[in-house]
């Protein structure tokens, strides 16, 4: 799963006067964000139709009970707004009201899927026309694309055979990667390092038939 995070500020985000309901927007619409990607309008809308409102959570921690709900979602020119509700009596999601009132928090945050045909590649990134699954909406302290960290339950949750099958490019590679919750520098490096790796092992390769061979042809003379 991938994730993305938007500023408060940039987020728009705004408690009512009694902070029991909030609304944000949890992303925004073309512009190139710090992953290299650009999200077009509409790009939620069959996932919201077909999948219905993502969970809320407490900086991506999935495994713990929801901090509250999302009760409306909804496309402008901007981006996607979603609107919330803490839930009543949860400890967990007073203490995030407290500190959105005192702001020491500092951005909302996606965790979503993609799939190839979901996005086009360029120089400079991804052109995301579908977002095939919106899981969840957390709030975060900080963004979650300098500080990813792996969600095992959203891994496991991937259909790895149709994945992997997608997987024709070192992109494509790199994309999965990120789609598996590693943070854009995280994945390149994977990717770099799976690069090197092939070298040499090509390089060994061409080495080992180069000595057998050799080794053919001095026994051929001396027989």
């Amino acid at each position: 799963m991938q994730h993305k995070s938007l500023a408060l500020s940039e987020a728009q985000f705004k408690l009512d006067s009694s902070g029991s309901t909030f609304s944000g927007y949890a992303s925004t619409f073309g512009n190139v964000d710090s992953y290299g990607d650009t999200i077009v309008k509409g790009a939620y809308a069959e996932t919201l139709e077909k999948n219905g409102l993502p969970k809320m959570f407490w900086n991506h921690i999935s495994d713990a009970v929801p901090i509250g709900k999302w009760v409306d979602a909804k496309e402008d020119d901007y981006g996607l707004l979603l609107t919330g509700e803490f839930t009543p009596g949860n400890t967990l999601a007073q203490e995030v009201k407290a500190a959105l009132k005192h702001g020491t928090v500092d951005s909302m945050s996606i965790g979503y899927m993609l799939k190839k045909g979901d996005y086009e590649t360029n120089d400079a990134g991804r052109l995301i026309k579908k977002v095939s699954r919106l899981a969840e909406t957390s709030i975060v302290t900080f963004p979650a694309d300098s500080f990813a960290r792996v969600d095992l339950s959203s891994v496991k949750s991937m259909d790895f055979q149709a994945r992997i099958a997608e997987i024709d490019t070192w992109r494509d590679y790199e994309h999965f990667l990120r789609d598996a919750g590693f943070a854009k520098e995280q994945a390149m490096a994977i990717v770099s390092r799976a690069k090197a790796i092939e070298g040499r092992d090509a390089t060994e390769i061409a080495a080992a038939k180069f000595d057998a061979l050799v080794l053919a042809r001095l026994q051929k003379l001396s027989a």
